[in-house]
């Protein structure tokens, strides 16, 4: 479920798939561009590094300075 959250960052658990919200907030920071991501917007992260990504070309960044491709 996603919560309202006052324009707060919300901390969330990002899993294969899907994510939890852990703390209330309405929006998630871009690991890369730092560009804020409407939790409803929500759809690039990484599970591994449990970093989101505004779009893919922030998620194939984030990817590329993580050495995994």
């Amino acid at each position: 479920m996603l919560m309202a959250g006052g324009g707060t960052p919300a901390r969330v658990h990002y899993m294969a798939g899907t994510f939890r919200v852990l703390s209330s907030g309405d929006h998630v920071l871009c690991a890369v561009t730092g560009v804020r991501i409407p939790l409803q917007e929500l759809k690039y992260w990484s599970v591994a590094r449990q970093e989101a990504y505004v779009d893919a070309t922030a998620s194939l960044a984030g990817e590329q300075r993580a050495g995994a491709i």
